[in-house]
C-alpha cells in the first residue's frame, strides 16, 4: 500500500505531539503555558529539522527510512509556514512521514526509539 507523504507526516505529526506532550508532563508538574513553551523545542519545524539532520549526521536511520524521509521531503509543496524556510519545513515533513510511516506499519519499538533519541533518553 502507497500512501501519500503529506498523509504520513499527517498522522506523524499527531504520533508525534502525543509522544513530547506524554513526554512533558512526566517530567513534573507544570502549567499548561509552561508546557507549551517547553513544547517548542521539540515539535517546530525547526527543531524537528534540526532533529532529523542529527539522525542522518549520526547514520541513525535506516536505509528504507532515509527513502522514506527523501520522499516525502521532495513533495512538491507550494505553502509552508511563514516563520520558516521551505527547506526546514520539508525536513520537518520528512521526519513526521516516517513517524507516519511506522505507526502506519505498526513499528512502534522504532517509533520510541527514534523518540528517546529525539528527547535525548
Amino acid at each position: 500500500m502507497q500512501i501519500n507523504s503529506l498523509a504520513l507526516a499527517y498522522l506523524g505529526d499527531a504520533v508525534y505531539e502525543i509522544y513530547i506532550r506524554k513526554y512533558l508532563v512526566s517530567k513534573g508538574d507544570y502549567k499548561v503555558k509552561d508546557l507549551q513553551e517547553m513544547a517548542i523545542k521539540y515539535v517546530s519545524a525547526k527543531a524537528q529539522s534540526n532533529f532529523l539532520d542529527k539522525m542522518m549526521e549520526n547514520e541513525f536511520l535506516t536505509e528504507e527510512e532515509t527513502q522514506i524521509v527523501t520522499r516525502a521531503r521532495n513533495h512538491k509543496t507550494t505553502s509552508h509556514p511563514k516563520n520558516t524556510s521551505i527547506i526546514v519545513y520539508k525536513k520537518a515533513t520528512g521526519l513526521e512521514a516516517l513517524i507516519g510511516y511506522l505507526k502506519i506499519n505498526e513499528n512502534e519499538n522504532r517509533i520510541q526509539e527514534i523518540m528517546e533519541y529525539i528527547v535525548g533518553e
